[in-house]
């Protein structure tokens, strides 16, 4: 069984930076194969997606965290990561770590990040 545990979240100010991690397991070596992602839910919002690395492929953002936010993986650890600065209070939601294989789709249970002063 496939399982993804995000943490890293918490409460920071505007401007400020966070990194989210995504450990996997289950997945073995066919992680390598795992196209990941990562999105986010605001309160009244439709989940939305953050950032992306496609199997072989390079990592694309949502305009709205463009020259903000990092998304890189490691395959040999089979973890996935978002490194956040300049934080914005929109950023505010709760971010989820999800991994596709195939017609197979995993989510992480999901973990806060607040920005407020």
């Amino acid at each position: 069984q496939v399982q993804l545990v995000e943490s890293g979240g918490g409460l920071v100010q505007p401007g400020g930076s966070l990194r989210l991690s995504c450990a996997t397991s289950g997945a073995g070596t066919l992680f390598v194969f795992y196209a990941m992602g990562w999105y986010r839910q605001a309160p009244g919002k439709q989940r939305e997606l953050v950032a992306a690395i496609p199997v072989g492929g390079s990592a694309r953002y949502a305009d709205s965290v463009k020259g903000r936010f990092t998304m890189s993986r490691d395959n040999a650890k089979r973890m996935v990561y978002l490194q956040m600065n300049s934080l914005k209070p929109e950023d505010t939601a709760v971010y989820y770590c999800n991994g596709d294989y195939y017609s197979r789709s995993y989510w992480g249970q999901g973990t806060q990040v607040t920005v407020s002063s």
